[in-house]
């Protein structure tokens, strides 16, 4: 125990450490930005005139929540923008955008995002629906998942896009029964619009940054992967974003970011990685991490399955979706940057991805040995049965979104009916996973979906929405649901270990004091009121980072 009068002391409380060798306590102690003790009353005896004390009565205190696969600037700057998140309905989709439009006359185009699939006919509204609103200036909308885009006619136009527009390599226009375009842009297709928007700035960047920042921290989030770093779809590389946090000390969180892998390109775009890791060292900021993009969505087709998608009437299709990477590439690719100490994060949706993904890794494995690169694997919406026990077996943690593991539109409109009852059997296995002995993480990829970790921790327990949203609703796959602790877990040490932050994600002597404070304990009610939880205080190194009204 620390021999002077600790900086801080949380007492009083119910503490999970997350630490399997003492799992909970009611006092600790922090000094000089770390936990210096660990138990129970005795810690007491470490308050001394200038101590903080914080009682916990109630409430309970957690490591800190780290997200392993987030986009904050990108949501950041989408909410300064025409922000259609949340809204479920084509009407109201509809007043939002004009209403953006009218309050913004100044604008040559209009764009933001984030409008749901599930609001429109088959997931795909037209250009003419959108030049109901928006007529004289050109209009270009990601949608939730930001793997397809909506523009109206004026943007078609600027962008050349006509019937004889072929579809560039992993992207698809979608067309109507004549062949003309319909406005709706899918994969790299986006960025035949994209790339004529207005470019942010880097004051747009910063600020954008900043404000996200707040709002995670607002959650309890003191640390996350940044999931692409790079030129893609319209947006500019949001990098220097954080060289001017991590600069001036207004980045507050620990960052891991993964630089994007282009797939217009090969091995010779590695040396330009290595020069960017290196220049993006400062800091809390850390870019170790390449990210490759291996397949798109199910709900467009486009995530890379091993057997073919079915059409609306139950059967097979000739389609089987898009795999945006050579395999084969892949697995030297993989080999060349696992040498080179990059961590590799896939994203990987279908079976087809998922499967290449580690076969990539046991490619490197098998030549470079194991090394503490700790390759991860987000999204696995559908995984073979095949394929469970290799996570574990190659070392490979899987980066579970568990907001997207429950019964709504999107899923049961969009989705079951073009997997077909059996591969929809396979979807986000977590329990599965879990009980393989492989390694859990967890991120949101906000602001695909919400940011908030309680949400995604009810989700991963229960299987069905928090409030309003799932009532009514049937358990999702109810053998896939793990238990409280294992989804903490996976939001607290599992994402740390991704971050390759491994003194945060438990509470122990010695480690960062990052931590959070809920307003009550949810190991004391029922799984069914776990995303009633609210995070009061967030703290980073033992500075408050946020605290609600009232804490």
């Amino acid at each position: 125990m620390s021999a002077g009068p600790a900086d801080l002391v949380f007492t009083h409380g119910s503490i999970a450490t997350l630490d399997p060798a003492r799992s909970r306590a009611t006092t600790i102690a922090v000094t000089g930005g770390r936990i210096t003790a660990v138990g129970h009353d005795e810690v007491r005896e470490l308050i001394g005139a200038r101590t903080e004390v914080v009682d916990l009565t109630g409430r309970l205190l957690l490591p800190g929540f780290q997200d392993a696969h987030i986009h904050p600037v990108v949501a950041g700057l989408e909410y300064a923008r025409c922000n259609l998140t949340g809204i479920t309905e084509a009407a109201a989709t509809l007043d939002a955008i004009r209403g953006y439009a009218d309050a913004h006359p100044e604008l040559p185009w209009i764009v933001g995002g984030g409008w749901s699939m599930e609001a429109f006919d088959g997931g795909t509204p037209t250009a003419q629906l959108l030049d109901t609103v928006v007529r004289d200036r050109p209009v270009f909308l990601p949608n939730r998942d930001h793997h397809g885009a909506w523009a109206n006619t004026r943007a078609l136009d600027i962008a050349g896009i006509t019937r004889e527009t072929p579809d560039p390599v992993g992207g698809r226009i979608e067309r109507d029964a004549d062949g003309e375009p319909t406005g709706m842009l899918q994969e790299s297709a986006m960025e035949l619009v994209g790339c004529h928007t207005p470019q942010h700035t880097p004051d747009d960047r910063l600020k954008a940054l900043l404000h996200a920042q707040q709002h995670l921290h607002s959650l309890g989030i003191t640390a996350w992967q940044d999931a692409l770093l790079g030129d893609t779809s319209g947006i500019s590389d949001v990098s220097d974003a954080y060289v001017a946090a991590a600069g001036d000390g207004s980045l507050t969180a620990r960052v891991a970011g993964a630089l994007w892998w282009d797939r217009d390109r090969g091995a010779e775009q590695i040396p330009d990685l290595l020069r960017r890791r290196s220049r993006l060292r400062l800091g809390r900021m850390r870019a170790d991490t390449v990210k490759i993009m291996l397949d798109g969505v199910a709900e467009s087709r486009t995530a890379a399955m091993i057997s073919p998608y079915l059409d609306g009437c139950g059967c097979a299709t000739a389609h089987s979706g898009t795999s945006f990477v050579d395999p084969d590439e892949l697995r030297g690719y993989v080999t060349e940057l696992d040498a080179l100490g990059f961590q590799v994060h896939f994203h990987a949706l279908g079976d087809r991805a998922v499967r290449d993904a580690l076969d990539a890794v046991d490619a490197a494995r098998t030549t470079n040995g194991f090394r503490d690169t700790r390759p991860h694997l987000a999204h696995l919406q559908v995984v073979d049965p095949d394929d469970i026990p290799r996570f574990r077996a190659l070392g490979v943690t899987a980066n579970m979104q568990p907001l997207w593991a429950a019964h709504e539109p999107q899923m049961d409109e969009l989705t079951i009916p073009f997997l077909g009852d059996e591969r929809s059997r396979r979807q986000y296995p977590f329990g599965s996973l879990l009980r393989s002995g492989a390694t859990l993480a967890a991120g949101s990829d906000w602001p695909v979906s919400s940011a908030d970790p309680i949400h995604g921790i009810h989700v991963a327990v229960n299987r069905v929405l928090p409030g309003r949203d799932g009532q009514g609703r049937p358990v999702f796959l109810p053998e896939q649901r793990i238990d409280l602790t294992a989804a903490l877990t996976a939001y607290t040490a599992g994402s740390a270990y991704v971050n390759h932050l491994d003194d945060t994600g438990s509470i122990e002597v010695g480690k960062l004091a990052d931590l959070v404070v809920l307003d009550r304990d949810p190991f004391t009610g029922t799984a069914e009121t776990i995303g009633e939880a609210r995070a009061v205080l967030t703290y980073v190194g033992g500075d408050r980072v946020y605290a609600a009204p009232n804490a």
